[in-house]
Formats: C-alpha cells, structure tokens, sequence
C-alpha cells in the first residue's frame, strides 16, 4: 500500500496545521519508522505517539489544560520528545528548564510563568526544591502513567494557543519570558521546511539546550517531514569530538550551531559533505564562511530573535562571499529597516531592523508594559498588524538583501545566547563588597595581553568596591553561578575607582582597562583523561 501523502493535506498561511497534528498524521503514515534515535535507545513514530498520548491524560488528570503552562526538567533522554508531544496534547504549553540551570534560576521562571505541573525525573530533585506545584516524575512514576489510555485525548488545540514559553536574560536582573503560540511555531518549521531544509525523512542533530530557542527547530522539525532526530547526551552535546563522531556514524544530514559551535567542530575533525550546516545566533565571519565551505553540502545564515520565533531570515552563503547578509525573511514574514519615528530609510542606510508576520510571538509574560514597548502596531499592513523591535541595527544592501551591523542596545550574544548585561551587573552589585558593577565583551586576545583579539569574545565584570580592595574573580564568580546559567557568567572581573562615563554621562566603555591574567577567575587544572581530550587539548594548546 502507497504512503498517504501527508505534504498535500498542508496549506498556506494562517490555514497551516499545527505541529502536533502534522506530527500524528505521519505518526498515522509511517507508525514503524524510526523518529528518535537516543544513545541505544530507539522510538518509532507510533511510540513517540502512544507515549505522548499517555503522558496528555496524565496532565490532564493533574489540571492541564489551554495555556496551562508545564515546567520540562528532564535530562536528555527518550522521554524529552513525547513528553513535549504530550504537553500539547493536553492543550498546554511547556517551559523549557535545563537542569543545569542553577536551582535559584529555575524555581523564579516556575513561579514568574506560574507553572502549576512540573515534569521531571528523581535525579533532579535539588534542582526543582523550591517548586510547591504538582509534579510528575518520570521515572518513579513510570507504573501511573504506562495505565494510562494510549489514545489521543481528543482535545483540539486553537492556533492562538501557546506551545511554549521560554525565559531570555532581562535587563531588570530577572530573565523575561517570551509566548510563542502553535500558529507562530507551524509557520516556522513548514517555512525552514520549505525555503531552507526541503529534504524529507532528514536526520537532523539536536544538540541545543532546550533553554535555547533553537532546540525548537531541532526536536519538532524532523517529525513533521518522516525524519529522525538524533538527541545527543549530556556528555555528547559538551564534547565536540563526540559530536562529530555522533554525526558521523548516525548518517545526520542537518545540523545548526553558532559560529562558536561550528569551530569547535572544526576543530574536532568535522568534515561530512552530506550535511546542511545552518548557523545563526551569532555573526558569521568570512573565515569561518570558508572553512566550513569545502566540508559540507550546503551552508545557510539564519537569523532570529527569539521573539519572532527562532529563525526569521536566511541566506544561503555562497563561494568568496563578501558581505555576508542574514539574507530575506521566511515565509509570512516581514522585515523593515526604520528610523526612530518608523519611517523608512533608503537601501544602503542603517536603522533599526523590525520584523512582522506570523512569526511574532504573543508577548511577555506577565509584562504587558514591556510587551507594549518592544511589540508595536504596524503602520505599513504587510504581513501582519504589529512589528517586533529587534534592537539589531541593519541596513538593506543592494541586492536586496539584509545586513546586521549589531546591537543599539546593551544586549549582547555571546555563543548564540542572546545577554542583558544589565542583568549580569545587577546580580555583581547583589555582592556585599561591591558598591557599582559593569560587564563589557572583550575578546579573548586580551587575556593573553596581546590585545590583537582572536575573534571570539567574553565577559568582563568591572567592580567597584566597597573598600577599594582588588576583587577577589573566583569569589566573585561562586556568587554570579548561584543565580545566573554559566554563559551568562563572566571570564574575567577587575577592581576600578569608579565607572568612567562619556560627556553624555552614558558609560564610557573604551575608557575601561583590558583584562589582565590575573583578572580570570582561577579554576582546578584537570588533565586530559581520554584520547580524544588529549587530541582535543593539543588542538587547543
């Protein structure tokens, strides 16, 4: 019997089906192909359902329901995919919580999304203590929910609910989270679908943090097209080296990583032309754009605020490139390069770049003040009746074509991850011996007082203190890993008089002093344990 065809039950626009149906009907097509491969582990379309299914009455017996919100703790193992299948099932949302995350961290976002059901395993306990709601673990509680029916609750979930929210850094210290609903997520993965990654029954690696926007595309995309995700472990995910050897041996023909990613891939061996490379998160630099080219198939730049739905724009790069754009936006999506008084500048111009479209999430969290200050109404129709300000500047290039010249804000990426320095600084000023912080981005030449830079940048910790004493950079990092996730930490941390400012009395960030060695935090030298960290350790020496 021919395969139903799936493709052809799809259409345009607002009118798409959601992930979760586009999901069961290749469930329903395909039910003994393989959807998830984990370590040993591997899970037909039909288990991922059935399990999904199971996991939905669960939650919906303990009170989920439309725009419930469910807390995700869980390592990275067979049960993440039908756990997040099973949140939407039950008509909820899930919000994403690395366990790595510091314990303070996670119980904040619990209580700020106001969670009522968390889903977690045993091993996890310390990190979810602070959280009073109902939990579901999913192991000790294996017996409950194997009993429970493995057919579809039968909900039908409306486009302008949500499917997840996901907490950024904020500017006010505390991290801010953004709503994407189903119809913002379905219009994503059907557009990359499309535009970028056409080829179906792919096999795409999922590497990210699901604390990472772009975890998103990796787990949910492959099981719309008869794909399969390979979810790489814990120690696979840290060990780049294991990641190649992972991509390798698992036939992975799409992988998207940050240009910090990509190098250390680079560094560990990659070289698989079967693979579609996507980076994104951060700058694409023309080096990296050339030693990447030779070693695979095809080599896509994307680019997305988290708040427009993972990716937004994308551009193939080609051979030589010269400027290097974000290149034009997805499907139903809209891009605008605007003055301060949303007026249009002319191709060549720099402004502020704004994105509309069905991409736009619905919102913060409980923050309609600041929802109302970044979500602005759209003057122009287009794609969609609000704009999103991104506080990229851009500028339209002669092609046609976008180019992102930065940040006009004192949001930074470091790695992909998208920063608040106010954040960071916040937290340092928390410290009893600092009376006044600021964090700046170096690059990483400078630790070793060349000055010259190697491209890649990190976090400095400016204090002033309360006595005038040198600060202490190792105390002061235990302090910052209490309350912040580790990329949000900084490398190095020196003692200053005072925070120098411009003649507009703004912080005057070149009058700061370059780090010195002694300014890094100081950590426990470990040896390289296995052949491959010593390979590893002589590529990095």
């Amino acid at each position: 019997m021919s395969e139903p065809n799936v493709d052809a039950q799809e259409q345009t626009g607002a009118g798409r089906p959601l992930t979760g149906e586009l999901f069961a009907a290749r469930s329903a097509a395909t039910p003994s192909a393989v959807a998830v491969i984990c370590g040993a582990t591997k899970l037909s379309y039909r288990e991922v359902e059935e399990r999904a299914n199971r996991i939905a009455h669960h939650l919906i017996a303990a009170g989920a329901g439309p725009d419930t919100v469910v807390g995700v703790c869980l390592g990275r193992g067979p049960d993440l995919l039908p756990v997040l299948h099973g949140i939407w099932k039950a008509g909820a949302a899930y919000l994403p919580l690395d366990p790595a995350l510091p314990p303070d961290r996670i119980t904040y976002m619990l209580a700020d999304a106001q969670a009522p059901i968390l889903v977690t395993e045993s091993a996890w306990t310390s990190r979810v203590d602070g959280f009073t709601g109902t939990r579901v673990f999913m192991d000790t509680d294996r017996e409950a929910l194997e009993a429970r029916p493995a057919t579809p609750p039968g909900l039908l979930t409306d486009p302008d609910q949500l499917a997840y929210v996901l907490y950024t850094s904020g500017s006010t210290g505390r991290p801010k989270g953004v709503m994407i609903g189903h119809r913002a997520l379905a219009n994503l993965l059907a557009s990359v679908r499309d535009d970028i990654a056409p080829a179906r029954r792919a096999t795409w690696l999922a590497s990210t943090s699901i604390s990472f926007d772009i975890s998103g595309l990796e787990l949910h995309l492959p099981l719309i097209t008869g794909g399969r995700v390979v979810l790489a472990s814990e120690a696979q995910a840290k060990d780049a080296a294991a990641l190649v050897e992972l991509i390798d041996t698992q036939r992975v023909t799409h992988v998207q990583a940050t240009p910090s990613g990509w190098r250390l891939l680079l560094a560990a061996g990659f070289d698989n032309y079967a693979v579609t490379a996507l980076a994104g998160g951060e700058p694409v630099d023309p080096q990296l754009a050339a030693d990447l080219q030779d070693k695979v198939q095809r080599l896509v730049n994307v680019y997305g605020p988290t708040e427009t739905t993972i990716w937004s724009t994308f551009s193939e790069i080609p051979e030589n490139p010269g400027t290097i754009s974000i290149g034009g936006p997805l499907a139903n999506t809209g891009v605008y390069v605007l003055t301060e008084e949303l007026q249009r500048v002319p191709p060549g111009v720099a402004g502020q770049l704004y994105i509309d479209g069905h991409g736009l999430a619905r919102g913060y969290f409980g923050r309609p003040d600041l929802t109302a200050e970044k979500f602005l109404p759209n003057p122009y129709g287009g794609t969609g009746s609000r704009l999103y300000a991104t506080g990229d500047l851009a500028r339209f290039l002669p092609d046609g074509t976008l180019e992102c010249l930065g940040r006009i804000d004192n949001q930074v990426k470091i790695r992909g991850y998208r920063i608040e320095l106010g954040e960071i600084e916040a937290c340092l000023r928390e410290h009893g011996r600092v009376r006044d912080a600021v964090v700046a981005v170096r690059e990483t030449g400078a630790r070793s007082g060349s000055g010259s830079g190697s491209g890649e940048k990190a976090l400095v910790g400016y204090v002033v203190t309360v006595d005038g004493s040198a600060p202490d950079a190792t105390e002061l990092r235990a302090h910052l890993t209490t309350t912040l996730p580790e990329y949000m930490v900084p490398a190095a941390y020196m003692a200053i008089d005072r925070v120098p400012l411009s003649n507009s009395g703004k912080v005057d960030l070149r009058a700061l002093p370059a780090p010195d060695l002694a300014a890094f935090a100081a950590e426990r030298y470990v040896a390289p344990r296995t052949p491959v960290e010593e390979r590893l350790a002589a590529v990095w020496s």
